[in-house]
C-alpha cells in the first residue's frame, strides 16, 4: 500500500520569521494524483522535498503506508523524483540515462534492457533510445525523465512543476500524457505546480496552499464550485472569479445601489464572487451593472470582457464570459445581472466563506 500521510509535519527554516510549511495535516489516497498548487512561497515545493527526504521535517511526521519515513534517507524511501529541469546525464545516450538507476541497484542487464524497452514503448520513445539528450526536443527530454522515473516501479512518483520548461503546446501535450500514464501505472503521485489549470486538468484532488498553509483541499469541481475562503475563489478559475466589496444586512446583499436576497443572517461588510461565466448581458435597468468594456479577448468560441464599473463611486475591475460572436467591441458599455444561485458570499474580514 502506498498512500501517503502528513501528519502535522512542519518545516521551519533558521531565521525565517514564519514555518515554510506549518504543521501540514493531508491524507493521500493509494493510486491517487494529487496536486499541489499555490503561488510561489507557498510551500508546496518544501512539502514534495519533505515527502522525497530532501528536506528535513522540523516537527510532526510523514507516513508511506504504514511506515514512517520522516527520518529514512532519499534512497529508502522507495520514492521516484521527476523534476524541472529533467536532470539528465548529457554524455549518456536515452536508454543509459532511464537504466541508470536500475544499473546502481545492480539488476541485470537483461532486466534493465527489459524494463527500459517498456517504459520506452509506453511514452514513444522506442526509437530515441541510441540519441543524447542534446538531439531531442524539450518534451522529448521530459519523458526521458518520466522513463527513467518508471523503470524503477516506485510506489510513489513526486514531480516538481515538470511542465514549467515546455512551451504552451508542448504543455497540453504533456499533462495530457502524463495524466494518463499515471492512470495506467495506477502509481501514486505527488505532483506540484503553480498553474491552476495543470491543476484543474491533472489532479484527482487539489491541495490549495498558501503562505505554509493548507487552504482546501478538494477535488477540481469543489474547488471551483464552492471555494472555502477568498484566496481559494480568487486563485482557482481562469480568468478568476470577479471579487467585489459589498454590505449585507436585514437579509440583503448591497452592491453599491444593487440589492440582491441573501440566504444568510450574517451582518456587516462582505466580499461578493462571480464567475466570469455567470455574468449575462441584460437591457439597461436600475438593478443591472453598467460596465464599460476596455479590452475584448476574442478566443472563436467565447470572448472574455475585461471592462470596469463604478461601484459607489469606485472603478471596480470586471470579467465577463460571453459567446465568441457576440458584437461588443472596445468602449461600449453594457449592462450585466446574475442570478443570485450564482453569487459567492465570504466574510469581509476573514475571508471565509458564508453562501453561494
Amino acid at each position: 500500500m502506498s498512500s501517503i500521510t502528513f501528519d502535522r509535519a512542519q518545516r521551519w527554516y533558521p531565521g525565517a520569521d514564519a514555518p515554510a510549511v506549518a504543521g501540514l495535516e493531508l491524507e493521500i489516497k493509494d493510486g491517487e494524483f494529487m496536486v499541489l498548487v499555490g503561488p510561489s512561497g507557498c510551500g508546496k515545493s518544501t512539502t514534495l522535498r519533505m515527502l522525497a527526504g530532501l528536506e528535513e521535517v522540523d516537527e510532526g511526521r510523514i507516513l508511506i503506508g504504514d511506515r514512517d519515513v520522516t527520518d529514512l534517507a532519499p534512497k529508502d524511501r522507495d520514492i521516484a523524483m521527476v523534476f524541472q529541469n529533467y536532470a539528465l546525464y548529457p554524455h549518456m545516450t536515452v536508454e543509459e540515462n532511464m537504466g541508470f538507476a536500475l544499473k546502481l541497484a545492480g539488476a541485470p542487464a537483461a532486466e534493465r534492457k527489459a524494463r527500459v524497452s517498456e517504459a520506452a514503448e509506453m511514452l514513444g520513445l522506442t526509437d530515441y533510445l541510441q540519441r543524447k539528450p542534446k538531439a531531442l526536443s524539450g518534451g522529448q527530454r521530459q519523458r526521458v525523465a518520466m522513463g527513467r522515473a518508471i523503470v524503477r516501479a516506485p510506489q510513489v512518483f513526486c514531480m516538481d512543476e515538470p511542465l514549467s520548461n515546455l512551451d504552451a503546446k508542448m504543455r497540453v501535450q504533456t499533462r495530457t500524457d502524463i495524466a494518463k500514464l499515471q492512470t495506467d501505472l495506477g502509481i501514486t503521485t505527488v505532483y506540484v505546480t503553480h498553474d491552476q489549470v495543470e491543476a484543474m486538468t491533472m489532479g484527482d484532488r487539489v491541495a490549495v496552499m498558501k503562505d505554509g498553509v493548507l487552504q482546501q483541499v478538494d477535488t477540481p469541481l469543489n474547488l471551483y464550485d464552492r471555494p472555502v475562503n477568498v484566496f481559494v475563489a480568487g486563485f482557482i478559475g481562469s480568468p478568476q472569479m470577479n471579487l467585489l466589496e459589498g454590505t449585507a444586512a436585514d437579509g440583503e446583499l448591497r452592491l453599491g445601489s444593487r440589492v440582491l436576497p441573501l440566504r444568510t443572517a450574517h451582518t456587516g461588510p462582505v466580499t461578493i464572487g462571480v464567475r466570469p461565466e455567470a455574468w449575462r448581458i441584460v437591457p439597461a435597468d436600475p438593478a443591472a451593472i453598467p460596465v464599460t468594456v476596455s479590452v475584448v479577448e476574442d478566443l472563436g468560441a467565447d470572448a472574455f470582457l475585461y471592462g470596469t464599473s463604478d461601484v459607489e463611486g469606485t472603478p471596480r475591475a470586471l470579467t465577463i464570459r460571453v459567446s465568441g460572436r457576440n458584437v461588443v467591441g472596445k468602449g461600449d458599455v453594457v449592462h450585466v445581472s446574475t442570478d443570485p444561485v450564482d453569487v459567492h458570499v465570504f466574510d469581509g474580514t476573514t475571508g471565509e466563506r458564508l453562501v453561494g
